[in-house]
Parts: structure tokens; sequence; C-alpha cells
């Protein structure tokens, strides 16, 4: 039987996973940062309206700038941040490792290198991998706060040309702070002009602000989102970033023609009119959030300061403890995230119910293993 390894592919590809989470049939799945509330019911019929009315036209292109859906990015980020920002500040993909893909494309590629400060959101090192950007991991600290002084002398040796900032930090949750992502933009900048990403997927449910501001005279910081998780639309798969127009048009460079579909837009562009609904969503779920780390500290379980819509919590003792930990909630009916990191799990903020179902299966595991 041929195998991948068996077959003419990149020697940095060999051996490697492709990312993905278990999927698997069981009561509450609360492992992949999904929000679980439905989209409402008026919006799904507006979503049926764009959509159709697109259809009619689907013999053709779609728009390929995505004007309309940029404007009305634009508009969100500048009614949410009070941060202005227009269309030449906006690009939109498909989720937002596409844009991660496009900036790679651009700024990275063979013979350049990108940075992240680990453990974070793995698809940024599988993403320049596949764009045969080479990798640096930065340090952070015992509490997966990024090391400073340990980045900004990792910058100025490596002189990265991408530089990854995940804030809130997936999958520690954490938020990184503004007076941070200065300092390492400016360590990039003085290493070697380098572009420095702000990944804030999960920035709706933080308790702070979003660091659109710090656009202003920084034409290499870009902010990069998501409609996946505060808009509880994950299977659109719609991304976008704000930054200097010219970044705009640089990563234009790269992109597919047509990269988004005219279905895509329709339904982006729905979900766009429901904004104050879907927030009201996420208000609930940072209530959540919230209670999930006071019960989970309750229970006797170190927990991690989280600005998203998952916790991570621990620790479980021994090389394998985490991922037993893992198998015996999911004996309960229960699927968290095992993200490799060492005595750790991660936990995705449910529904009330969902919630009470994961607290009472953790309860159990602590009662166990104090017996």
């Amino acid at each position: 039987m041929t195998r991948i390894d068996d077959l003419p592919v990149r020697d940095e590809l060999r051996g490697k996973s492709p990312y993905g989470a278990p999927q698997l049939d069981v009561p509450v799945r609360l492992n992949t940062n999904e929000n679980p509330y439905p989209l409402p019911e008026p919006l799904v019929e507006r979503i049926a309206e764009r959509v159709r009315e697109a259809a009619r036209t689907l013999n053709r292109y779609p728009d390929r700038d995505a004007v309309e859906l940029r404007t009305k990015l634009a508009e969100y980020l500048t009614r949410t941040s009070g941060h202005g920002v227009g269309l030449a500040n906006v690009w939109a993909a498909n989720g937002s490792n596409e844009v991660i893909q496009q900036l790679l494309q651009t700024f990275g590629g063979p013979g350049r290198t990108a940075i992240g400060f680990e453990p974070s959101y793995s698809m940024h090192a599988l993403i320049a991998r596949g764009t045969g950007t080479g990798w640096i991991s930065g340090p952070r600290n015992d509490d997966f706060t990024i090391d400073l002084p340990a980045a900004e002398k990792t910058i100025a040796e490596n002189r990265p040309d991408v530089v990854f900032i995940t804030t809130p930090n997936n999958p520690t949750g954490n938020a990184v702070p503004r007076e941070t992502v200065l300092a390492l933009y400016e360590a990039a900048q003085a290493a070697k002009p380098s572009m420095v990403v702000v990944d804030e997927a999960y920035v709706e449910f933080s308790h702070g602000d979003s660091l659109l501001a710090l656009l202003d005279g920084r034409p290499n910081l870009v902010i990069s989102r998501t409609m996946s998780k505060a808009f509880g639309a994950a299977g659109l798969r719609l991304g976008y970033l704000a930054a200097h127009p010219a970044v705009v048009d640089a990563v234009q460079l790269v992109r597919l023609p047509y990269h988004l579909s005219a279905v895509t837009q329709a339904t982006a562009l729905a979900a766009l009119e429901h904004t104050g609904t879907l927030l009201g969503y996420v208000e609930q779920l940072k209530a959540e959030r919230d209670r999930l780390v006071r019960e989970l500290r309750a229970a006797g379980y170190d927990v991690t300061e989280s600005d998203a819509n998952f916790v991570q919590f621990g620790r479980f003792p021994g090389v394998n403890g985490a991922h037993e930990a893992w198998q015996q909630i999911l004996d309960r009916g229960v699927l968290v995230r095992d993200n490799g990191v060492p005595g750790w799990l991660r936990v995705t903020a449910g529904t009330p119910a969902e919630n009470d179902a994961f607290l009472d299966a953790v309860r159990e595991l602590k009662k166990e293993q104090s017996a």
C-alpha cells in the first residue's frame, strides 16, 4: 500500500499529521470552540433570502473584491471598536486560516521565517510549513504569558519576517496586554521591518478591547478576525483582516481569483445584519465562561485566566495525566480538548445545560482522584 511518505512530498511535510480535533458522537461536545447556539430563525430566513437572490446570478462569477461585504465588515469593526475602519482597510477570505495563508504567501515563503509564542494556535505553524516558511517557536512564561524580554531577544536574534501574536490566546485563553503587543511590534521593526499579525479570533469574548486602534501609524501591523466564533458561523468559513490599505493590496497578489463564492458573501452579509442578536449570545457565553472558571477553581482545579469562549484547566500529573483525564471525562459523555499542553485540558463554554454536564463530570473525576 502506498503511503504519504512514499510520495515525492516536500521534506518538511514528512511525518506530519493534519490539523483536526476528534469528531465523536457524544451527548456533550465542548472541544472545538464552536458557538453552541444555532442561528436565530429570523437570520436563517434572511440567509435564505440573500442566497436566493445570489442564486439567480450563479452563472456569473462573484464580486472578486467582495466590496459590499468588506464595507459591512468595516462598519461592524468601526461600530464595535470605536476605531474608524474603511473598505480599503479590510480584506476577507474563506476563514481566518485562509487570511493567515495569504499573509504568509505574501510576506513569508521559502527563505523567510515566522515566529509564534507557543503554546498557541497550531495552524500558524502548520500554514507556515505549508507555505515553505521557516517556523520559530517563541517563549512563554509558566503562567502562559509571553516572556517579553526573552521574546524581544529571540526576535532580535532571528529577525523573522512575520510575527504572530494571538490574543486571546488559543488554547490557553489569556489575553496579551496592549503594552506587550506594542513592545513586540517595535522589536520586530528594529530587527528587520516585519509584519506583525495579531490574531483576534476570540476578541468579542474578551474582558478588554480590540487592538484595532494600534493600526494607526503602523503599516506593518495586521489584525485578523473570524465570523466562526462570535457570529456562531463556523460552517460559513469567513475570516477577515484589518490593516493598512497597502497590506490589503499586497494580499490580493496571491489570492485566488473569485475566492469568495457568491453564496458565502450573501450568507455573511445576512449575518452582519443581525449582529445585535448574535452579540447577545456572546454576552451569555461570557457569563458561562466566567462561571466555568469559578466552578472549576472551587472544585480544586487550576485554571488559566480566560478572555475567550473556552477555559484551560488542570493540572493533571504524570506524563499522560491530561490524556487520561480527557478519556475519563469522555467516558462520562463529555468531549473536551486535549491540545497536547502537558498537564492541561481545554473546554469550550457551551449552553448552561452542557456546562452543567461538564462540571458534574469533572467534579466526579476530582472525587475519584482524591479518594
